[in-house]
């Protein structure tokens, strides 16, 4: 079993930063993409960004610019920084890992979720 657990979200006013972390523990193969999403109320989750092992990332267009993914050496971790930040990136943001098994089965994981709220 794998387990995410998120960490840094909170209250904060726009154009401020804040940076989220993730961490990755269990018994598994590799830990291959980790993301974060992002879901509003109302509204379906959303991709935010993520990074592959390799360390290629991908970012929502309306992000680009203001966050940044990355991943520590381990690579059981994952950060997003997020700076300038909008009333509209208020969200619960979720990290996830596509992990694959000692099965060598391909699986994403899930943490609980952390709170970001930006006022104006």
């Amino acid at each position: 079993q794998v387990q995410l657990v998120e960490s840094g979200g909170g209250l904060l006013q726009a154009g401020g930063s804040l940076r989220l972390s993730c961490a990755a523990s269990g018994v598994m193969f590799s830990i291959d993409t980790m993301g974060w999403y992002r879901q509003a109320p109302g509204k379906q989750r959303e991709l935010v960004a993520k990074i592959t092992s390799g360390g290629s990332t991908n970012y929502a267009d309306s992000v680009k610019g203001r966050f940044t993914i990355s991943r520590d050496n381990a690579r059981t971790m994952v950060f997003l920084q997020m700076n300038s930040l909008k009333p509209e990136d208020t969200a619960v943001y979720y990290c996830n890992a596509r992990v694959t098994t000692i099965q060598r089965i391909q699986r994403d994981y899930w943490g609980q979720g952390t709170q970001v709220t930006v006022s104006s």
